[in-house]
């Protein structure tokens, strides 16, 4: 069963998916703050998210990270110690958000001694969807800028992660894939975290590799430390 429950006043709701089964503890913990923010609990044997919350609100990450873990946990009817894999959603994507989601998978494997599966954000959405042919991935990137992955007709992806200006983005994806300049483009809003999981599941079955565990900014942090107080001079 799927409901919209409303979080805030903005008129952003979270996309809950209620479990409909006792699960056995295998399960994959799948977190996603490159865009949005996304967690789920997934069944590995099924691939299927056995619950999710998400919102596309990509400036509240630090706020809704800990109520949608434990939303999900308590969704799924399990606790932190039935999860055997956390799955890391490593961007593109701006640095203060795409940390938060980070360091919350990195301290929850961590913290119950389970693996850590980074996976590049974009390679979930490209296995979300349902296109016959290639096509370009596109998330916001702020600063009034896009990243950009290409993929085939397989979903596998043949170029990028990548960052560009709208205006720039034809001569961007080009430069890395003269012809998929001409492909469909998606451009989405959030990473479903369930999806992640989903594909992160697929690879442990397959022995596929999972991505570095290295988070894609693909540029310069939005924060900067600041330095060393000036001399006064008197």
């Amino acid at each position: 069963m799927t409901s919209l429950v409303p979080w805030n006043t903005t008129g952003h709701h979270a996309v809950v998916r209620r479990a409909v089964r006792a699960y056995d503890g295998r399960v994959l913990l799948a977190i996603d703050t490159s865009a949005g923010t996304s967690v789920a609990v997934v069944d590995p044997a099924s691939g299927r998210a056995v619950a999710e919350r998400s919102t596309d609100d990509s400036r509240r990450h630090a706020e809704v990270i800990g109520p949608f873990l434990a939303d999900v946990l308590a969704e799924a009817g399990i606790t932190g110690t039935d999860v055997t894999g956390v799955v890391a959603g490593m961007g593109p994507g701006p640095f203060t958000g795409l940390r938060v989601g980070i360091a919350a998978a990195r301290t929850f494997a961590a913290a119950r001694s389970v693996p850590l599966l980074p996976l590049v954000s974009h390679d979930a959405i490209a296995a979300d969807q349902a296109q016959d042919g290639p096509f370009v991935v596109l998330t916001d990137a702020r600063r009034r800028e896009v990243y950009w992955s290409a993929y085939d007709q397989t979903g596998t992806r043949v170029a990028g992660p990548g960052l560009a200006r709208p205006v720039d983005l034809d001569e961007a994806i080009r430069a890395s894939r003269a012809d998929a300049v001409d492909w469909p483009r998606e451009t989405v809003a959030t990473v479903p975290a369930g999806r992640l999981g989903s594909l992160a599941a697929d690879r442990l079955t397959s022995g596929a590799p999972f991505a570095d565990d290295t988070p894609l900014y693909l540029r310069d942090p939005d924060v900067t430390v600041p330095g060393a107080p000036k001399r006064v001079v008197r």
